[in-house]
């Protein structure tokens, strides 16, 4: 059987409000988004897993080789747990709807499941995402709400690569914004701002 725990924060919400999900990035923990996400939304469940892969000491979703070179059968093991991790919680919980935000290597995870279930989040926040090989279509995307925030001089989410994930996500059929800054792997005011914006409907 499948482990599909992880290490995490879980804040209880309201009967009948949405369940966020977020997602740290590489070396960041279940603390990083959790105080930053009951705020943006106080009476949603809100649940921080912490990444079950440790790249010397710090922690993440799944395994790489190298800057930007993924091991791809750990991601595919990786999605598919973290896929039944969020169907089971959300279902438990009675979630209106399923919403996630990640950064970095958080956002490529919850990217991924995206990529490959397509159905199980309502809205995503990706936050400097980093897929650099082409995704497979996806019908189920349709009408999916995807927000993606970027720097347009990333080094490590280089822009050309973050326009074509947003232009991927378009052409699933999912409503896609596109938030940039003029810096590097950094979170910025008008990110925040975007993803305030964004996630209002669900407060």
């Amino acid at each position: 059987m499948m482990d599909t725990n992880y290490v995490h924060r879980l804040k209880a919400g309201a009967p009948g409000k949405p369940i966020l999900f977020t997602f740290h990035g590489t070396g960041g923990d279940e603390n990083q988004f959790f105080d930053f996400a009951a705020r943006l939304l106080p009476e949603a469940t809100i649940v921080s897993p912490r990444g079950d892969v440790s790249e010397h000491g710090a922690a993440r979703f799944f395994r790489r080789t190298g800057e930007g070179v993924y091991d791809m059968a750990d991601l595919a093991r990786a999605t598919d747990k973290m896929a039944a991790y969020v169907s089971g919680l959300a279902a438990e919980h009675g979630a209106s709807q399923v919403l996630g935000l990640g950064f970095s290597n958080g956002a490529n995870i919850l990217a991924n499941v995206l990529i490959e279930h397509g159905d199980i989040f309502d809205a995503a926040v990706l936050m400097h995402p980093l897929i650099p090989f082409q995704p497979k279509d996806n019908s189920r995307l349709e009408g999916r709400r995807v927000l993606i925030t970027a720097g347009e001089r990333d080094p490590i989410s280089p822009a050309p690569v973050t326009q074509a994930l947003a232009d991927y996500f378009a052409q699933q059929g999912a409503q896609v914004t596109l938030e940039w800054h003029p810096g590097g792997h950094d979170i910025r005011p008008n990110e925040i701002e975007a993803i305030r914006t964004f996630l209002a409907p669900y407060a």
